[in-house]
């Protein structure tokens, strides 16, 4: 079958995506989620990476707890 026939029909045809196009989204996505986890899950305000202040800890002390992460 033809692309034309098949979008004629209503199926879905797959394309390839070069790996070279798609490793910098992964990569990206990986690295967001590692920041995300440290700012909710690990950083503890007087172990922070970001200095003494507990600004960061304060900020994401509700989904620290909503996400089972124990903060006390």
């Amino acid at each position: 079958m033809t692309s034309g026939v098949a979008a004629a029909k209503g199926r879905a045809t797959a394309v390839a995506v070069p790996a070279s196009e798609t490793l910098p989204w992964l990569v990206s996505a990986v690295v967001v989620g590692l920041v995300l986890y440290y700012l909710i899950g690990i950083d503890q305000g007087a172990t922070s990476l970001f200095g003494d202040s507990s600004v960061i800890h304060e900020l994401v002390h509700d989904a620290r707890h909503f996400l089972g992460f124990p903060c006390h």
